[in-house]
């Protein structure tokens, strides 16, 4: 009852912010002082009240509000680019993510305007806030309580600061640096003379900065969980450490790791509500709702249903559930960000060492043949396969030909490989591939085996889609030869949430009460042992950080069931020894695609790599996209034979209107666009 108390608190008290603000102005006439029209005087907010209300607008901005693609989610930006998911639905709905998909970003596109001004909307915010700060640290006679406010309201908005600022500039590169101390004149909350800073210089070490004061300056625990603490910041800081990709930075995030966690996995660390960070023991109990804020939640932006406004409910995915479900699913619109066939295949393991399906140098031998991941493309929800099926076969099987074996209410459904007599369907792998499977399991060898993961990540035909039935294929997607078999499944609300955890009151029941996690114990692990890797460290550690998420994704317990049966042959097992610095390097990244897909990263990992494995972004995205194109034409336009990504694309373009605003003395444009 404490956790949602603070909650829904921290989330009314940031949207309410402004009105604050607002009210603390309209309340004090003023005939000596009028601010601009639009401002607030700074005077009027100078005060304990005005300050939370000022920090709590610049939370409040975190998930872009009105700008939802400068949510750090990411769904755009870092899993559509990073080839872990299509952006679904049909090709004339928000078309301005088309050209995304296919990495012909242009300057003058809307979603890349909305990605820049939220961010800069979250910098302001949290410039405003430090600016009220340095206007009562004027005041004399300060109580000490009063000075500790202070501080800790300055730690919390420099960490807001440096995690805007990180997002602009992983997404855009270079970016001015606008602070606090950009010709202030006056009384009132603007800031005049940005219009002359430049984005003629990389401003890492300004995000750099702001974060180590955070980690310096944050207390262990907050008195509410959306609140940032002094562990998340150094999580953070390391990361932005192992962005920057060279040798020095990725040192001091390994020490930095270090601090944080023990060559064991167990950890020094503590989430804001007092939890020691750790891996919650089921994987499908990060994405629910009742999990919030438990203990893998390094740091999360907070979201709570059925309040009386809907604004505090988690918007970020309101056009990305499966469509027409009516009553019997969730969402019920818009089909985005469906799965894509790549990322689905991904989750094949060899079926003897539970391990991935990878070539000698990490090459994805789950996208040939027999190994691709089964799917109904292109099949009806309901029939089982008569349009493709001939029952009354003779003995005399031709290469190509189709066979449906019943068992029970287990469906199967054999593609012949090769003129055969004797051998029967569903014998012999060699002889016959499995097409279908559909029903109830019954231990069949011949099954795909794969991560269980897979069945939490993405919804496909037969399996349970968490506790409302079946995924019943084609019938939950809007248009499937734009965007294939396949729907998203993390951060959806289950059936036992409606009316509590779900909110009802908008166009969509697609508002939440799911937390989205900008930091997980999972990723920072992951992070730990690539810095050990990549320093030629602890190796021994790194196997324990990779080997642990593997295990979790093993427990039986947490597994998706048919009733009480594994609902697919589920096979994976932690890695046997540690390997060479290659090798072990080849795990954590792939480890890294498994853990984390649909959650925003894989595009960014893909980039940052690059700085250690040169082109390794332009090799695997270019070979998932002339993979990705010839199942989805239509929605790649032939990218996979075309422009495809080059290293120009690894950053979007500046937007073209804020060039045109400032001028292209002072805003530079990226090059290639």
């Amino acid at each position: 009852m404490m956790k949602s108390i603070m909650k829904n608190n921290l989330k009314k008290s940031a949207l309410s912010a402004i009105a604050i603000m607002v009210l603390l102005y309209s309340c004090k006439d003023s005939f000596l002082e009028v601010p601009p029209t639009g401002t607030l005087n700074q005077q009027l907010l100078a005060n304990g009240t005005g300050l939370e209300a000022s920090l709590l607008a610049a939370y409040a901005q975190v998930n872009g509000r009105a700008n939802r693609m400068a949510s750090p989610s990411n769904w755009v930006w870092g899993s559509i680019r990073g080839g872990e998911a299509n952006k679904g639905t049909d090709p004339g709905d928000f078309s301005d993510i088309n050209p995304i998909q296919r990495f012909e970003a242009l300057p003058t596109q809307g979603v890349i305007s909305d990605k820049w001004n939220g961010n800069f909307e979250g910098v302001a915010r949290c410039n405003a806030t430090l600016r009220l700060i340095g206007i009562v640290r004027k005041e004399p006679a300060l109580t000490t309580a009063q000075v500790a406010q202070n501080l800790h309201v300055e730690a919390q908005a420099r960490f807001l600061r440096a995690h805007y600022y990180f997002e602009l500039v992983r997404g855009f590169k270079f970016v001015p640096f606008v602070d606090e101390n950009i010709d202030v004149t006056g009384n009132n909350l603007v800031a005049e003379g940005i219009d002359k800073v430049k984005n003629d210089k990389e401003i890492w070490d300004k995000i750099e900065a702001d974060m180590l004061f955070a980690a310096t300056n944050l207390p262990e625990e907050q008195s509410q969980v959306g609140r940032v603490n002094s562990w998340a910041a150094k999580a953070y800081l390391a990361k932005i450490y192992m962005f920057q990709g060279t040798v020095a930075k990725i040192t001091a995030a390994r020490d930095l790791y270090r601090e944080m966690i023990n060559p064991d996995g167990s950890t020094n660390a503590m989430t804001s509500n007092e939890k020691p960070w750790g891996l919650v023991p089921n994987y499908a109990d990060v994405f629910k709702a009742s999990n919030d804020n438990n203990e893998e939640s390094i740091w999360a932006y907070q979201a709570a249903a059925n309040t009386g406004n809907i604004n505090n409910a988690n918007p970020e995915f309101d056009l990305n559930w499966p469509y027409n479900t009516g009553a019997n699913g969730p969402g019920n619109c818009c089909s985005f960000f469906q799965p894509t066939f790549e990322m689905g295949n991904s989750f094949r393991t060899d079926p003897i060492t539970g391990w991935p399906i990878l070539g000698p140098n990490g090459e994805p031998n789950y996208n040939i043949g027999n190994e691709q991941l089964v799917n109904d493309m292109g099949f009806e929800t309901g029939a089982l396969w008569d349009d493709v099926n001939d029952k009354n076969e003779p003995i005399e099987y031709k290469a190509g030909s189709f066979s449906y074996v019943s068992v029970g209410n287990r469906h199967m459904l054999y593609k012949a490989l090769s003129d055969n007599q004797l051998v029967e369907p569903g014998t012999n792998a060699a002889v016959w591939e499995l097409i279908w499977v559909e029903g109830k399991r019954i231990g069949d060898l011949l099954e795909q085996s794969v991560d269980p993961r897979l069945d939490h990540s993405i919804g496909r035909r037969g399996i349970p889609y968490l506790d409302w039935n079946d995924f019943p294929g084609k019938a939950w997607i809007r248009n499937q030869p734009n965007a294939g078999p396949y729907q998203t499944k993390k951060f959806v609300y289950y059936k036992t949430d409606r009316g509590s955890l779900q909110d009802n009151s908008s166009w969509t029941p697609g508002y939440t009460a799911i937390n989205f996690p900008i930091i997980r114990f999972a990723d920072v692990l992951l992070m730990a042992a690539e810095a050990e890797i990549e320093t030629n460290g602890d190796l021994n550690a790194a196997h324990t950080y990779i080997n642990m998420i593997r295990n979790r994704a093993k427990n039986p317990a947490g597994r998706v069931k048919d009733g009480t049966t594994d609902a697919a042959r589920y096979v994976i097992e932690p890695y046997l020894a540690v390997g060479s610095q290659d090798e072990m390097r080849t795990r954590v990244r792939f480890e890294r695609k498994l853990e984390l897909s649909g959650e925003g990263h894989r595009f960014y990992d893909l980039v940052r790599w690059s700085v250690i494995t040169p082109n390794y972004a332009r090799d695997v995205i270019n070979s998932y996209l002339a993979y990705e194109s010839a199942k989805l034409p239509g929605a790649f336009g032939g990218s996979g034979d075309g422009k495809g990504f080059s290293s120009e694309d690894a950053y979007l373009p500046i937007p073209q209107n804020q060039i045109d605003l400032l001028g292209a003395d002072i805003l530079k444009q990226n090059e290639g666009y």
